[in-house]
């Protein structure tokens, strides 16, 4: 009966040392609740350690919730995460959306041999390498040209055929009229 009950500690010992490791790597996980369903993207912090803990923090403070999808390009990608001009709630500016980012400094870029295929997620930037901010994209497409350039961040795990749903731009820069947003975003898979 004493081995029973060892044995049974043991196991439930094991059962929650295995929990807490599960919590941990739920934190590397961000949801994005689409108007069709949710997106789960795992997030790479080994190789943008930086970046992925700015989107954490953005999505921890909820300012990611409501945020518009201000360019989508057919093919290509859909661009979102500008808190400053792109909540659909408060402050939304379509004419500005895509210039702006957090009041949070901007970050340096964090380059990897991670390619960009269907589904990478990527932090947007502009000319200047050192750019990123808040505003990242997901590609719908494999798109090498960006290899090296841009900072990988992230993958989508499941919800993909939710982000093929994503309203589409009209125009050469993929401006969206009545864009869709991200309803909320919150860290781990939800």
């Amino acid at each position: 009966m004493k081995l029973l009950r060892l044995a049974f500690a043991g196991a439930f010992a094991f059962a929650a040392l295995a929990g807490s490791a599960f919590a941990a790597a739920d934190d590397d996980y961000l949801t994005i609740q689409l108007k069709d369903g949710p997106v789960v993207i795992e997030l790479l912090p080994e190789i943008a350690p930086k970046s992925v803990e700015r989107l954490k923090e953005l999505a921890k403070n909820g300012e990611y919730d409501n945020v518009a999808f201000h360019r989508v390009i057919e093919g290509f990608m859909a661009q979102t995460g500008d808190v400053q001009y792109g909540d659909m709630n408060e402050g939304f500016k379509p004419e500005q959306a895509g210039t702006g980012g957090s009041s949070l400094p901007d970050l340096p870029a964090e380059f990897s041999n991670t390619p960009f295929e269907r589904g990478t997620v990527g932090m947007a930037r502009s000319q200047d390498p050192n750019s990123a901010n808040s505003q990242f994209f997901i590609m719908f497409a494999d798109g090498g040209f960006l290899n090296g350039q841009y900072t990988v961040v992230g993958k989508v795990v499941a919800g993909m055929e939710y982000v093929d749903k994503i309203k589409r731009g009209d125009g050469a820069n993929g401006e969206v009229t009545d864009p869709d947003r991200m309803v909320k975003v919150t860290v781990g898979r939800k």
